[in-house]
């Protein structure tokens, strides 16, 4: 499995780690033009949550806490999985 690349902005990055140790995936944007890539939460199927990490996002402070905040309320964890 390739590495995931690091963000360029060292807070979102740090979310993202945060994100990872819980058990969230990094998924590639693909073709998408504003995202860098996304985050899975633990529950893999279409009940899971899931995040678009953006590349430039307006205020990155706040986007780093939301991305810390939606992994701190998924209740989902991979014995979930079906």
């Amino acid at each position: 499995m390739a590495k995931r690349p690091a963000h360029p902005n060292k807070e979102i990055e740090k979310a993202i780690v945060y994100a990872e140790k819980n058990g969230w995936v990094y998924k590639d944007s693909g073709k998408s033009a504003h995202a860098w890539g996304r985050l899975l939460c633990p529950l893999h199927t279409r009940e899971g949550h899931k995040m678009s990490i953006w590349s430039t996002p307006r205020n990155t402070f706040n986007h780093a806490k939301q991305i810390k905040r939606l992994v701190e309320n998924c209740q989902h964890d991979a014995s979930e999985e079906k």
